[in-house]
């Protein structure tokens, strides 16, 4: 069971709609009640308002958005973004008020809560998104279900489109086109911070051969105050995943600046980095900060895509735990060597050459380096070898001046 379905429209000075939508959806989050934690589930209600602070968006200012409000102090919020060729809820936001009684009953706190994600809501500039089937947002304590969707921005006949683009969930959709998979030597298996997968891969994948190495390319996020990320580094996608026909396949695919659109986000405590294909290929990062020690870390990695040939299409993968690419903050870290991220034990990222700066970016400048141990052990090796051959020279210096002193002792002055 779920709600019914209600229409949302933005429009602007002109009384003129530049966004649309169309759905019902369903919440689910959990609270903490004198008892202990408590599951919740309601609906998005028909009687739900489009709020004022709903924007068409402004070019190169701001992008539009859908705030919905209804309850007692529960917002949704859809913000979108576009490329030449497509536009997507680039992220969706939820803030929830545990003083509702009605939805949070016995709650111990009444503070607002919120919590973001990036979707897989995309279609074609002029198209409708359409999705007949229920489609999950899962953020990190809510999961947002939408059924029946119509959604559509950049509008520009004050109405739905009549074509549209179907959502993965409603059937096959465009996929990048794959490289061949990247090897490394005897990969690191990380401890998760959370349960493994239900289904791990098994330890003899069908792999494929050697890939490119990605390109490098650098990557941008500004807010109101100024440049929050730069991030220079190339790109590359691990996935494992079973067939239809049940056998167990590894591949790569590389991520094409050229043909990815770049999003982001700047907050006081979080950096968000939001690459989308054109071919429906979502990779998201998340950055944290350390308040105490002054150290910026990727702390998340999302990725959505379809892979056509697998049982299960949709592939997603997700870890918020992790403590990668970490430096000072006013620092920018760098690596050299290749390294890879693991997320899951069937997903993970390969990063090349990187140079990475969170939160405190000066004049759209790196700041001074902080190399990863990876660089610090290959500079090792050319000191070592530099020090034993300074050392055999020393040793052959002394033992050259020793034996001349000793030839000069033998002769006597006449």
């Amino acid at each position: 069971m779920h709600g019914a379905s209600a229409v949302f429209v933005v429009q602007d000075g002109n009384k003129t709609a530049c966004i649309m939508a169309n759905f019902s959806a369903d919440f689910l989050t959990n609270y903490i009640t004198k008892t202990g934690p408590k599951n919740v589930t309601f609906s998005l209600p028909p009687n739900a308002k489009v709020l004022n602070t709903s924007s068409c968006g402004k070019e190169n200012a701001s992008n539009p958005s859908l705030v919905i409000a209804f309850g007692g102090g529960h917002t949704l919020n859809l913000t979108f973004a576009r490329n030449a060729t497509r536009y997507s809820v680039q992220l969706m936001s939820f803030v929830y008020d545990l003083s509702d009684t009605q939805i949070f009953p016995s709650a111990i706190s009444n503070e607002t809560k919120s919590d973001e994600s990036i979707t897989d809501i995309m279609a074609d500039i002029n198209k409708k998104y359409r999705c007949v089937s229920s489609n999950q947002i899962h953020m990190k304590n809510v999961t947002v279900t939408f059924h029946n969707a119509t959604i559509q921005a950049y509008l520009s006949n004050d109405s739905f489109s009549k074509e549209e683009t179907r959502c993965m969930q409603d059937g096959p959709s465009p996929t990048v086109s794959p490289t061949t998979p990247h090897h490394s030597t005897s990969p690191p298996h990380p401890s998760p911070p959370h349960p493994s997968p239900p289904h791990p891969s098994p330890p003899h994948p069908s792999p494929s051969p050697v890939p490119e190495i990605p390109s490098s390319y650098t990557y941008t996020v500004s807010g109101t105050n100024g440049t929050c990320l730069l991030a220079r580094m190339g790109l590359q996608l691990n996935v494992t995943y079973k067939k239809k026909d049940n056998t167990t396949m590894t591949r790569v695919f590389n991520i094409n600046p050229n043909k990815t659109h770049v999003n982001g986000h700047c907050a006081p405590q979080q950096v968000t980095l939001d690459l989308q294909s054109e071919s429906s290929t979502s990779l998201f990062f998340l950055f944290g900060m350390n308040a105490s020690s002054s150290h910026f870390f990727l702390q998340e990695i999302q990725l959505n895509m379809t892979l056509p040939d697998a049982k299960d299409p949709t592939f997603k993968a997700t870890n918020n735990s992790l403590r990668a690419l970490q430096a000072t903050m006013g620092n920018s870290y760098k690596c050299n060597a290749e390294e890879q991220i693991w997320v899951t034990e069937a997903f993970s990222v390969n990063i090349f050459q990187v140079q990475i700066q969170a939160f405190q970016v000066e004049g759209d400048k790196f700041g001074s380096v902080e190399e990863c141990q990876l660089d610090e052990n290959n500079m090792l090796i050319p000191i070592a070898v530099g020090g034993a051959l300074a050392g055999l020279v020393l040793i052959v210096l002394i033992a050259y001046l020793i034996g001349r002193k000793r030839s000069h002792a033998g002769y006597q002055t006449i």
